[in-house]
């Protein structure tokens, strides 16, 4: 692929076909700001929106910096090749029916790589994807309405969806919308492609990408380091929660979803903050936008209403945020302008008494930020202004744009309702250094997310490697492959006869093998003492060979490791509470392999079984140490097997005051 400079940025733009989507095309240019030459390519020579049109694109007599191909997928094939000879920049694939399609046409995937065969190293957009719209150089190729208008500076956003991008663009929070991308099926060109390209122009202030698949990891990866290293913001709106979601990205963009606990650890180990919803990602952009990454989650929250302080206070609970105490210099510069009638703290209700007196407001409002705080919150309202006056707020916007100001800190406006923010003076605070965040409780998400911490840059995650056929080991030999590799394992003896001698310290627990759930399919024994017990159970428990196992005592808790082959994201490894309540307790927490002894310390610290690991009312805690090398090892055994694993369970790892055991295993492999 070649460079998208030329794509992006156009001077001549052919519109190819399309009917009355190059009339949109003309217009959504123009809206942008777009000067340069539009010609249309149309066989009947007709004149469409006021432009003579060509009957070939071999007739523009100037270079083709980018083109929109609207014909169907099959002479698509051919106008790519065309305008690949005639060295055009770009172009956008607007046609579906190709990888996307494959369920119901198996010919789509054979599409499309003859698509990319004729593109060659031309930049392509698509195919099933409307284009761009580029509002700081005044250029776009879309085939729809939109809403955006020229800015100097602004926020990037990428979508697997046009019509996502579309809502987007039509958003009324004073966000200023640099550049957006529809990326539709990522035939040739993806999104970490655009990214990469995105990130080189200092006019762009930070990335939002939602996302229906992955894809390319390394590109990702590469795109996160640049980030990184550029200090700028990427905020991901990733769809796939539910299995409803991940079938609809299957069938919409062919895109390989996977499952969302892969999904999440590799946003995570990567510094992408994933916002919850579309609000939450517009109000994440807008506080990127302004201050970039937030350094601490601090905050401080004033409001003339002490009803408004408490719903801030009780928005936050959902968060990590915190509201510090007021220090001895906060209080006594509050009280020099409430006087002694105001109880201080933070959140502050300042009532009523400084409202319209601009100078008291702004000392105020300046009065309650500090080193101590990352972020100060002033709550206004804003009155409807078809049935208002909303003049008072005038001076509201002020003084909190002079407090900012003249203390140097961060300020948002937040109202507590969205549309309580009217996007006029959202634009006019965001023009002053001041983040206009719409609703209490999307803001109090955003800044939660804007102030977390980004992680050190990662090791590569382990590629999955290819699909493959495989088959469930013994448990016997699945402990003996992860003994290999360090793995703890109880002593144990296999019998596949009647048993006679157990060269075991008793007590033992009797498993029979073969069974994938031996609790409740009469294929357990535990805490058996003598050899007389075990041949008792032998002879009820169902049929098979066994394997007899010295029991752990000491146990303080049991814990789950497992690890899935995610064909989109990698290995996944989750901790979390073990045993035979591991689906009802549903606590665990996902990492990607190759994950650190401090990624597997920091999954265990956020289980709600934590406590129980740290020792709880005056009960021993576990050996964290012997724990996470248990885990470790495990780990070493899937990265040493890569190619033919496909998942490892250890359920549970008992874990006691000195050592974490593998008391049942199991791995599905192949040949």
């Amino acid at each position: 692929m070649g460079d998208l400079t030329r794509l992006f940025a156009p001077k001549t733009i052919a519109v190819i076909g399309g009917g009355a989507w190059c009339e949109a095309i003309i217009a959504a240019a123009r809206q942008v700001g777009f000067t340069g030459t539009i010609v249309p390519v149309h066989p009947a020579g007709k004149t469409i929106a006021g432009l003579a049109s060509v009957t070939s694109a071999d007739q523009i007599d100037t270079p083709i910096d980018a083109a929109f191909i609207g014909v169907n997928r099959h002479a698509t094939l051919d106008v790519v090749a065309q305008l690949r000879d005639l060295d055009c920049g770009g172009a956008t694939c607007f046609a579906s029916g190709f990888s996307e399609a494959e369920a119901e046409d198996a010919t789509g995937t054979d599409l499309q790589s003859q698509l990319v065969a004729a593109a060659g190293d031309m930049p392509i957009l698509g195919p099933n994807c409307y284009g761009f719209l580029n509002a700081l150089d005044g250029a776009g190729i879309w085939p729809d309405q939109h809403g955006l208008v020229p800015v100097d500076r602004g926020v990037a956003i990428l979508t697997q969806s046009s019509n996502i991008l579309i809502n987007l663009t039509m958003q009324m929070r004073g966000l200023p919308i640099a550049q957006v991308v529809a990326c539709g099926n990522q035939a040739q060109t993806t999104q970490t492609d655009i990214g990469l390209h995105l990130l080189d122009d200092p006019r762009i202030t930070a990335l939002g990408l939602h996302i229906e698949g992955f894809g390319d990891l390394r590109g990702w990866e590469s795109l996160a380091q640049k980030a990184r290293a550029k200090g700028i913001a990427l905020i991901a709106l990733k769809s796939g929660r539910s299995d409803q979601a991940q079938a609809a990205a299957i069938s919409h963009t062919a895109s390989l979803t996977g499952s969302d606990a892969g999904a999440d650890a590799f946003l995570k180990r990567l510094g992408i903050r994933r916002a919850n919803s579309l609000p939450v990602f517009l109000e994440a952009l807008k506080l990127a936008h302004v201050f970039g990454p937030l350094p601490a989650k601090s905050i401080a929250s004033i409001s003339c209403s002490g009803g408004e302080a408490a719903l801030a206070a009780d928005t936050a609970l959902n968060t990590q945020l915190t509201f510090p105490p007021l220090t001895e210099p906060q209080r006594g510069a509050l009280s020099a302008v409430l006087g002694p009638m105001v109880a201080l703290a933070n959140p502050l209700d300042y009532h009523t008494y400084i409202w319209r007196d601009m100078a008291s407001m702004t000392a105020c409002w300046a009065a309650l930020t500090g080193d101590n705080v990352t972020l100060t919150l002033v709550i206004l309202d804003y009155p409807r202004a078809d049935r208002c006056d909303a003049s008072d707020w005038d001076v509201a916007t002020r003084a909190v744009i002079e407090a900012a100001r003249t203390s140097g800190r961060r300020f948002a406006v937040v109202a507590t309702l969205p549309e309580l923010l009217p996007e006029h003076t959202a634009a006019h605070l965001m023009a002053h250094g001041v983040a206009p965040l719409n609703g209490l409780d999307h803001a109090m998400a955003a800044i939660d997310l804007m102030s977390d911490p980004v992680p050190p840059a990662p090791d590569p995650v382990l590629l999955p490697g290819n699909d493959r056929a495989t088959s469930p080991l013994t448990e016997a030999q699945a402990k003996s492959e992860l003994a290999e590799f360090g793995v703890p394992i109880p002593g144990n003896v296999t019998v596949t006869g009647p048993v006679t001698n157990i060269p075991l310290q008793f007590p033992v627990a009797v498993k029979v093998l073969g069974l994938a759930h031996k609790t409740g399919a009469d294929g357990l024994a535990l805490n058996l003492q003598s050899l007389e017990q075990v041949q008792t159970a032998q002879a009820t428990l169902a049929a098979g060979d066994l394997l007899i196992e010295e029991m752990v005592p000491d146990a303080v808790a049991e814990i789950l490791v497992g690890v899935t082959r995610d064909p989109a994201h990698g290995f996944v490894l989750t901790v979390g509470a073990g045993g035979t309540m591991t689906e009802i307790l549903a606590d665990t927490a996902s990492v990607l392999i190759p994950a650190t002894d401090a990624d597997i310390r920091a999954a265990l610290s956020g289980l709600q079984i934590a406590p129980i690991l740290n020792g709880y009312r005056g009960k021993p805690g576990m050996n964290w140490d012997a724990a996470v090398q248990t885990i470790m090892s495990i780990q070493s055994y899937v990265i040493a097997k890569a190619d033919q694993v496909e998942e490892v369970e250890v359920n549970p790892m008992i874990c006691t005051p000195t050592r974490a055991v593998a008391v049942d295993a199991l791995i599905r492999t192949a040949p």
